[in-house]
């Protein structure tokens, strides 16, 4: 573990659904500390738990019980306008289907959370194009997503999740939808994006992705179980 401070603490974090006939314990009594500079995967079947887990961190959703503390916030004592807050300065969220605005360019893309958060125009977009190189796509920022590669429209969506200087990215399924040379492209650059001093917490199908990671954790039915041996540290 790289001894940076810590950015993400759960102690015993629950989340379940409920309807007439059932009650369903997506996230169960999970507890957890982890360091900047770490990447965590997380794997499982569909249904697990392991977007709900990722919800929660980003104050996408909201626990029954438990903490959860991000970069020394409180997400569970948050309102709306505080979590929204905390997403646009601390935490990115990259999805599988990577969510970009097909009208605009790869550096409008990303300058755009920039702006919603009152960053000047010219200044948002000099930022993007510095995170777009960043992650690999010097000399691309003017493409539209359609003139993009599955791998390079997702690089797009890390982009996004990353400007302003997040210190937690959350990744959920990022390969989903790319072949096999891209997920593994992503894969490298999520682990050299953790090397940087970035907490990365991926959840992922792909076995590969265990080959990245500094832990790994497997979630059956919300419950949340170190796997030994596994990981860039094995």
């Amino acid at each position: 573990m790289t001894d940076l401070e810590q950015r993400l603490q759960l102690i015993g974090v629950s989340r379940c659904f409920r309807s007439d006939a059932e009650t369903v314990w997506a996230v169960r009594d999970v507890s957890l500390t982890a360091r900047g500079g770490e990447l965590l995967l997380i794997s499982g079947a569909s249904g697990s738990g392991k977007t709900t887990l990722l919800n929660v961190v980003a104050g996408l959703d909201e626990p029954q019980q438990g903490v959860v503390r991000v970069a020394g916030h409180d997400v569970t004592s948050l309102d709306d306008t505080g979590r929204a807050r905390l997403r646009a300065e601390l935490v990115g969220v990259v999805f599988q289907d990577h969510r970009l605005i097909d009208e605009f360019t790869a550096a409008e893309n990303v300058a755009l959370v920039l702006e919603a958060c009152g960053r000047a125009s010219a200044a948002a977009f000099e930022e993007a194009e510095r995170t777009l190189l960043r992650v690999g796509l010097a000399g691309l920022s003017d493409r539209r997503p359609e003139q993009l590669s599955g791998g390079q429209r997702q690089r797009v969506g890390i982009a996004r999740a990353l400007v302003g200087d997040r210190c937690v990215l959350l990744a959920d399924e990022p390969t989903g939808s790319l072949d096999s040379k891209a997920s593994l492209e992503i894969f490298a650059l999520l682990r050299s994006l953790s090397d940087d001093g970035v907490l990365v917490v991926l959840c992922s199908h792909d076995p590969r992705a265990a080959g990245f990671a500094d832990r790994h954790f497997t979630m059956v039915d919300g419950s949340m179980e170190p796997q030994v041996g596994a990981g860039a540290d094995a």
